[in-house]
């Protein structure tokens, strides 16, 4: 005789079939983390029914541990968030950083690399092989640069000097080697502020024009030179424009 379920009524799962949904209900939880953040009354519990019924019970989360879990996750997400926007922030700072580090490391190059006139505010009042008896060579061995006594006289570029004190005809005078090789002559000076070896920087003071010398009225001879001897002199101006000076 065959039996038939009445109307509306369900026979309960067998073991294997609640068994089967039991296993994936867990495994679900574990790859979620769920098993190891929950209350111990329910895994107590559930290994009593297991005890108690011979079966693998399925354990079900409440509501309340469920928003414990997604709290978490949230605040981990959180977490990871900052983390990585003050990891951004501090590539961005030592970016920044280094741009400036370069661009100042750039314009000092530029700095002492550029040329200045040696007076400020002045003009050529003698020119570069003038002929006139008051020169024991002839002609003039530089130019002058129109200066009251006292005015500050500068370096035209990065060098370091090789020589200072009298220089007969010269005056006072100050010798400088250049970065480029060449060497720069100041004369008639009224005040040395330099010594032998000093390294000095384009538009550093390094005396005051005056009158010493050879001269009939204060200014500051200047000369370039291939060597620091007299006699070894090229055209000033063309050395000076050479670097970016217009003289």
């Amino acid at each position: 005789m065959a039996f038939m379920c009445a109307t509306g009524k369900h026979r309960k799962p067998g073991r294997v079939k609640r068994t089967t949904a039991q296993a994936a209900g867990i495994a679900a939880l574990t790859t979620t983390g769920v098993i190891g953040t929950l209350a111990a009354s329910p895994a107590t519990a559930a290994e009593n029914t297991a005890e108690q019924t011979g079966l693998t019970p399925v354990i079900s989360v409440g509501d309340d541990i469920a928003e414990q879990i997604d709290a978490q996750a949230a605040a981990q997400q959180q977490a990871a968030n900052q983390k990585a926007a003050e990891q951004a922030a501090a590539k961005r700072a030592h970016e920044l950083r280094e741009a400036r580090a370069r661009a100042a490391r750039a314009a000092e190059r530029e700095r002492l690399n550029a040329f200045v006139i040696p007076i400020a505010n002045s003009y050529v009042s003698t020119g570069y092989q003038a002929s006139s008896s008051l020169w024991s060579s002839g002609h003039h061995t530089g130019i002058d640069f129109h200066a009251a006594s006292g005015t500050p006289v500068h370096a035209v570029g990065m060098g370091t000097v090789v020589s200072t004190g009298w220089g007969g005809a010269y005056g006072n005078e100050i010798v400088i080697r250049m970065a480029d090789g060449m060497y720069t002559q100041y004369g008639h000076l009224s005040s040395i502020g330099v010594t032998v070896g000093q390294q000095v920087t384009p538009g550093q003071q390094i005396g005051l024009s005056g009158a010493t010398g050879n001269v009939t009225g204060p200014h500051l001879h200047f000369e370039a030179r291939t060597s620091p001897d007299y006699g070894s002199d090229v055209d000033p101006v063309a050395y000076l424009r050479k670097h970016g000076l217009d003289v």
